[in-house]
């Protein structure tokens, strides 16, 4: 498998709003998740324990899905296992000015890791960088299905997947139940996400919420719809606290944010948004 990520990272922005044809492969199927983003990752319970660790907790956010033969909170029906809600927990995407495939500059919801000026990823490498991201795009290619990079080739030309040779050895790769506790969490108190459902499907998620299902994911046992009470106590709070460069970047991207796909003009506004609160520097191309 290679790739040629350079000018790219079509894995990590939502450029749907300056695609030249609509897509929404996301949303096929019978569970429509109640957000908007794009190409989420799926972190696993190892990956949630090492961003708790790091104290980057408000970097994530957690994706619940419509179902009609789930769990109703808040007049929503949502996805369940047991009668506990079912969740994924992925990677904010804050809006930031970001020129893929040779673009202009736009504003378009970019991984929060994503250096907007380099359009590369600024824990590649480290203890966080998640399975999913690292494995990419290998467990598409080992089912057979689309790649991001093959979507890109269609919509803006260029070669981005290279090698399409699925690696033999894909760690990270979890399928059906022995995802749950792995991949697919539950959240262990129903009751307890009433009005936090409500706020996902308007968009309007608060830290507190992430929070709650960053301790839930971290508190998960593998293969089972078992959450550790004490576990999940411990990190709650931790969770809470979380105050790093990310999140706080976050919220100053939002403000400094025009409508979706509108021109952006100053792409070099990373460096004090993020890089002066503390973002590792990317090496460049």
């Amino acid at each position: 498998m290679e790739v040629n990520c350079e000018g790219c990272a079509g894995c990590c922005i939502d450029w749907r709003a300056i695609a030249p044809a609509a897509s929404d492969h996301e949303r096929r199927g019978p569970r429509e998740p109640l957000d908007d983003a794009y190409n989420l990752v799926p972190l696993t319970r190892d990956d949630a324990r090492v961003f708790l660790d790091a104290g980057l907790a408000d970097a994530l956010t957690p994706r619940l899905w419509r179902d009609e033969s789930g769990v109703e909170i808040d007049g929503v029906s949502v996805s369940a296992i047991d009668g506990k809600p079912a969740f994924f927990l992925g990677l904010r995407k804050p809006p930031k000015p970001v020129g893929p495939f040779d673009t202009d500059p736009s504003w378009l919801p970019t991984c929060v890791f994503l250096d907007p000026t380099t359009l590369q990823c600024r824990i590649h490498g480290e203890d966080t960088y998640p399975e999913e991201c690292a494995d990419y795009p290998g467990h598409n290619l080992a089912v057979e299905q689309e790649t991001e990079c093959e979507r890109v080739e269609s919509a803006f030309g260029g070669t981005r997947l290279v090698d399409d040779d699925p690696p033999e050895d894909l760690p990270g790769f979890l399928l059906g139940p022995q995802a749950i506790g792995q991949k697919v969490f539950v959240f262990p108190d129903a009751e307890r996400l009433s009005g936090v459902v409500g706020r996902a499907e308007e968009g309007e998620v608060t830290d507190e919420d992430r929070a709650l299902f960053v301790a839930a994911a971290v508190a998960s046992a593998p293969g089972t719809t078992t959450v550790n009470r004490e576990k999940f106590e411990r990190a709650l709070p931790r969770a809470r606290e979380a105050d790093s460069w990310a999140g706080r970047a976050i919220a100053d991207w939002e403000a400094r944010a025009r409508e979706e796909g509108a021109p952006a003009d100053e792409p070099e506004s990373a460096e004090e948004v993020e890089v002066a609160r503390g973002a590792p520097e990317t090496p460049g191309w």
